[in-house]
């Protein structure tokens, strides 16, 4: 598969996986939170999905389209491993994350500190959305939309 299928695959299993879990983030208090922004086209997708929640966004720089950019109240910059960190037990309903690099060795660094972290900013009930595997004894994975492969997109509902 090329790799501009492999980003058009990706980003269709994101897309049906944060629309196919819509309601279940509405029912469960908290913020949203988007590790990493890139460009800004999930943040802007967030936004029509949950108008009425607050987003916070996580990156290293602002890099994103000026009409997709968070104000500046609701971007943290810095290291996420550090940043969120910051924010452990703000009951986030959801976690978005897609922050994998591709490199399986950059890749194994994340995960050393990410499912703790993702964990961490989840409420009782919260879900989190990564393109990346977690494994936590608190994150219960989900099954996926019957749109996307297993391995392609991970769900996961914290667990208290």
């Amino acid at each position: 598969m090329s790799r501009l299928d492999s980003f058009i695959h990706r980003m269709m299993a994101q897309r049906d996986v944060l629309n196919g879990i819509r309601k279940t983030v509405n029912g469960v208090e908290g913020p949203v939170l988007e590790l990493g922004l890139g460009n800004g086209r999930t943040y802007d997708h967030l936004r029509e999905l949950f108008p009425e929640r607050r987003i916070i966004v996580f990156d290293r720089a602002v890099g994103s389209h000026k009409t997709s950019t968070p104000d500046p109240e609701n971007m943290v910059l810095g290291d996420i491993r550090e940043t969120a960190q910051t924010f452990a037990g703000v009951n986030a309903a959801l976690v978005h994350v897609d922050i994998g690099t591709g490199y399986d060795d950059k890749d194994a660094i994340t995960l050393t500190w990410l499912p703790q972290i993702s964990a961490a900013l989840l409420g009782p009930g919260g879900l989190v959305a990564s393109g990346l595997e977690l494994k936590h004894p608190r994150l219960d994975p989900l099954p996926l939309p019957e749109s996307v492969p297993a391995g392609r997109y991970f769900l996961y509902r914290r667990i208290n």
